[in-house]
């Protein structure tokens, strides 16, 4: 294969790799619940991504996954925790309970 060839497909390949990139985030509603939104950079729906909340030593505490809506919603922890969206192939976006806001 020559060079230009395998230049093309590695930057066709690149491209394809970020146009699904994972979105998530998350917000307290104020009612001692906390829901999340998730999605691709492509647009594409985050339905049936798995998600999990894991305290500070990484026990799961809460495990679902996203809605038909592309929403997770889950009653807010009373230790430390994170928040883990599962967007496939690697890609884990995680999320510091302490940096949820209202």
């Amino acid at each position: 294969m020559n060079r230009q060839l395998a230049l093309l497909l590695m930057t066709g390949m690149t491209q394809f790799a970020y146009a699904h990139t994972p979105i998530c985030d998350c917000y307290d509603n104020g009612d001692e619940t906390i829901t999340c939104e998730g999605g691709f950079s492509d647009g594409g729906t985050a339905a049936g991504v798995p998600m999990r909340i894991l305290d500070s030593a990484g026990k799961i505490l809460i495990e679902g996954a996203m809605s038909d809506q592309s929403d997770f919603t889950f009653d807010k922890p009373d230790v430390i925790f994170r928040v883990e969206f599962e967007g496939g192939d690697g890609h884990i976006i995680q999320i510091d309970g302490r940096d949820i806001e209202e």
